[in-house]
């Protein structure tokens, strides 16, 4: 079964997604699992590297989170000055029911409030982004835990605690939880000692990721129609589709997205600058009989191939959920993995399953 059959079955059949809530809030009255002593540190911080160190900082665990780059929030980038409501240059629809919100706060002192709007079989923000949501519930309690252009270089977990090594040195924790884009490990750019187990090494290396490409034009009139898709054969090459972005969002402008993944992307990620812009724009006048380069305003573009500590877009929706599961899994009780290529369910690389994976680590780590 493919991630995107799975997100239909259960949309078909009215069931959220699954995402584990066996870890106790501060709030809660019922057991809570007695929380690690040691230090964690995490690599990265994206969904599942935030999600895991707030979940840390409500059970009282010490933790730092290590960035390599200058700014939080990996894929879920957003831009808030090309129109009147943030643009996300990445992670853009909830794929499943709003009560993930609550599960990913944790706490049922705290009123989550966010609005969406239908965008079938998914829904989207209104006037608000998965960055949006995490700079306001998230980011707020773990701020100052958060070390910027920290690049990690190499993890020794050989000894009885864990050396993590950065260009700017080297740090000591108990245990480490990865969340880095699977790119990254893929590349080798981050080196174990010892090296990760055989089958890890299997999953990482056998696992598709697509390249990722975004962009965003605003017109002065609206011609096109709420979404066009395009069929990729095969399906498992990728996906291509132009939308809609300013619907459900308060706003009067016209701005049409195009969202593509896998061997389709090349074509743009392949182009810059002004020859970018005549590419697109010059699909769109095939597309809507030569309505586009008249009614053009501006744009911006998102490759994310390009982006260092990023190098790509995400996994294939069509890989093997058993891979998957695998790239999950810990390694010798030290080494934890949360993030959108780490779960053990039958659905992956969406935010809230980033977040449900961050606290599958801590459980574990607790445990």
């Amino acid at each position: 079964m493919t991630r995107k059959e799975f997100i239909k079955i259960c949309g078909v059949l009215g069931i959220s997604l699954p995402f584990s809530t066996s870890l106790s809030s501060c709030s809660s009255d019922d057991e809570v699992q007695p929380a690690f002593n040691g230090k964690v540190i995490i690599i990265g911080a994206g969904a599942g590297g935030l999600a895991a160190g707030y979940l840390l900082q409500q059970q009282g665990t010490d933790f730092e989170i290590l960035e390599a780059s200058s700014s939080y929030g990996g894929r879920m980038k957003i831009n808030t000055d090309f129109a009147d409501f943030p643009i996300p240059l990445g992670a853009e629809w909830l794929e499943g029911s709003t009560s993930v919100f609550q599960d990913i706060v944790n706490d049922s002192s705290i009123e989550v409030n966010v609005e969406t709007v239908s965008d079938e079989p998914d829904l989207k923000f209104v006037n608000y982004s998965w960055f949006s949501f995490f700079e306001e519930y998230i980011v707020p309690s773990i701020s100052d835990k958060i070390v910027y252009n920290s690049i990690v270089q190499s993890i020794d977990y050989s000894g009885e605690q864990i050396a993590v090594n950065t260009q700017n040195g080297q740090r000591i924790a108990d245990k480490v939880i990865v969340s880095v884009p699977l790119k990254i490990l893929q590349d080798r750019d981050i080196s174990f000692q010892p090296a990760l187990p055989t089958n890890k090494l299997e999953a990482i290396d056998g696992t598709t990721i697509w390249e990722g490409f975004k962009a965003f034009f605003e017109f002065s009139e609206k011609f096109y129609n709420d979404e066009h898709e395009f069929t990729i054969s095969p399906p498992t090459d990728g996906e291509k589709i132009y939308y809609n972005a300013a619907m459900g969002q308060n706003t009067s402008k016209n701005i049409l997205g195009l969202f593509v993944v896998g061997k389709p992307a090349r074509d743009f990620t392949s182009l810059s600058d002004d020859a970018l812009k005549d590419f697109i724009l010059s699909e769109l006048d095939q597309i809507y009989s030569n309505q586009a380069t008249p009614s053009y305003v501006k744009h911006i573009t998102q490759n994310w191939d390009e982006e260092p500590f990023i190098k790509a877009g995400y996994i294939s929706d069509h890989a093997d959920w058993r891979t998957v599961r695998t790239l999950g899994e810990s390694v010798a009780n030290k080494v934890y993995f949360a993030g959108g290529a780490y779960t053990n369910e039958d659905e992956w690389v969406s935010v809230h399953i980033a977040a449900q994976s961050a606290k599958v680590a801590i459980e574990a780590i607790n445990s």
